[in-house]
């Protein structure tokens, strides 16, 4: 279910990364790839991605990479997602995955139109984590804000929806989203991410009761809620949505031994 709606200009508008990180722990990040193939090669390239995580386990790769279909946006697209570590753990990555690189280079690459790569750190304050159900669900119904290039965009952006969520939990809203912020994915790239997650497309397609716009107002006032849409209104530049679901044939999972 799209729980959170940002858009202004309406009426209204991954994956988990494990448990919520507790606000004093250190930084932890995951890493996010996604490849787009082309429709004549996506045999192919599936084929190379299972030769490569073979190969993956044939050396005792450690980490874990969860595999996301696209289900809806570019359907020959898959993106794959690292379990949250440390920055430094993305050094010894590196070092154990060297030894695949030439099946990857042989077996996946000649089968992609293209690949892009960010890191992602969960935004803490600005989520509402499910009690029961966590970060899990069989879709993902993932929305792409990405802000203004403008002096205080970031802020504005962050400040609004940290009111959103404290007005959510004030009203006991009972529906929960992730956000998380992407770091280092280039020009193109989002500046944040919001997930939410359904068992269903019945699920997903449910519109929420009461929509989080009136929540907001019941909430907080009318004014407030008008305030906190023109407040985002100027900080996003452009957003896009699609839901994704866990492909588990495409999934790296390392031995447990």
């Amino acid at each position: 279910m799209k729980v959170i709606a940002l858009c202004v200009l309406s009426a209204g508008v991954l994956l988990g990364m494990g448990s919520v990180l507790a606000a004093a722990a250190p930084a932890k990040v995951a890493r996010i790839y996604t490849d787009t193939v082309a429709p004549a090669g996506q045999e192919a390239y599936l084929a190379g991605i299972k030769s490569y995580n073979k190969c993956l386990a044939e050396h005792g790769f450690k980490y874990k990479w969860t595999a996301l279909a696209h289900e809806t946006g570019d359907v020959f697209s898959y993106s794959y997602v690292s379990d949250p570590a440390s920055w430094a753990a993305f050094d010894d990555m590196h070092k154990q995955g060297k030894a695949c690189d030439a099946t990857f280079q042989k077996a996946v690459m000649p089968h992609l139109k293209g690949e892009t790569s960010a890191f992602i750190e969960e935004q803490v304050d600005l989520s509402r984590i499910d009690p029961k159900k966590g970060t899990s669900g069989a879709l993902m119904d993932i929305t792409y804000f990405k802000l203004k290039r403008v002096s205080g965009s970031d802020k504005a952006f962050t400040d609004a929806v940290k009111k959103i969520t404290a007005a959510a939990d004030k009203s006991h809203w009972p529906y929960y989203y992730r956000f998380v912020r992407v770091r280092e994915g280039g020009a193109d790239a989002p500046d944040f991410m919001v997930v939410s997650y359904s068992a269903s497309w019945a699920e997903l397609g449910a519109e929420a009761e009461p929509s989080m716009w009136k929540m907001v107002e019941s909430a907080e006032g009318k004014d407030a809620a008008a305030d906190l849409r023109k407040a985002l209104g100027a900080a996003i530049e452009d957003e896009s949505s699609h839901v994704d679901s866990v492909d588990e044939e495409l999934t790296y999972t390392p031995s447990a031994h």
